[in-house]
């Protein structure tokens, strides 16, 4: 595979075609150390996670992905479970939004990829792991986010992360990864417990559609944040923009330009 495929410069000579390790190991969100070592053979059991990130990394087509899976010892992802598969058209809507805030979310918001501008925006999200990848547990048990709102905001926000969390159960029954979340949100946070026996998911929880983000460099932003849902794949897409020829606009272009880097 070519690095202009995946959006990657060519970026002078290399020894060999197609991608470097340390490229795949980025676009995957895996370090570079487990991916030599499932090269080298070291680390033989690949979660279904680490094999879809694989597989969206290199663009892998639906009969590709799915020898992927079985080689890993796994069964190939059915309709039963939650997906986190990116769909080569989705993908090229992503390829087009590059320098446009983006993160994508499964049906039980756990991070499937985030765009290098989304993480000059909100922080390097290749640095989340674990239960940190899950926007209900970021935003209940950590309540960590650069997102500045007032109380009541915040709590208007986590009714409708567990409601729609709730609804997704309804979905995928049978989805064991899914069942756990649940458990170690009731474990971790009494709050969660709480709205998850109270909160109503027939109602309709709108997300909010305006953010003010304080970034660490350029200080704080207002921005528009409009969800988009991926019916076949169940997924959600959150796009950060500004109003053209604001000051807004203005900072989260600088900030963009700037990612995680500290101005002297």
């Amino acid at each position: 595979m070519e690095p202009a495929t995946v959006g990657l410069p060519a970026g002078g000579r290399r020894r060999a075609t197609g991608l470097r390790r340390e490229e795949v190991a980025h676009l995957s969100g895996i370090s570079v150390d487990y991916l030599t070592r499932l090269e080298q053979g070291r680390a033989t059991s690949p979660s279904a996670q680490v094999v879809e990130a694989l597989a969206r990394a290199l663009r892998l087509p639906d009969a590709d992905r799915d020898v992927l899976f079985r080689l890993a010892g796994h069964v190939t992802p059915g309709r039963e479970v939650i997906s986190s598969r990116v769909s080569p058209s989705v993908q090229r809507l992503l390829d087009r939004l590059a320098h446009t805030p983006v993160v994508v979310y499964d049906a039980a918001w756990n991070l499937v990829i985030a765009n290098e501008a989304y993480d000059a925006l909100m922080g390097a999200t290749t640095t989340w792991r674990g239960r940190e990848r899950n926007a209900v547990w970021r935003n209940i048990v950590l309540e960590s986010s650069r997102a500045v709102s007032a109380r009541a905001e915040t709590e208007a926000l986590q009714a409708g992360l567990v409601a729609d969390l709730r609804l997704t159960t309804a979905r995928y029954p049978g989805d064991q990864r899914l069942r756990r979340l649940i458990e170690d949100l009731r474990a971790a946070s009494p709050r969660f417990a709480d709205l998850w026996e109270s909160t109503d998911p027939s109602r309709h929880h709108e997300p909010a559609r305006h953010k003010i983000i304080d970034h660490p460099t350029v200080g704080r932003i207002a921005l528009d944040c409009d969800t988009l849902t991926v019916a076949v794949e169940d997924l959600r897409i959150m796009v950060y923009t500004a109003e053209p020829g604001t000051e807004d606009a203005e900072r989260l272009a600088l900030a963009t330009v700037v990612g995680n880097q500290t101005l002297g």
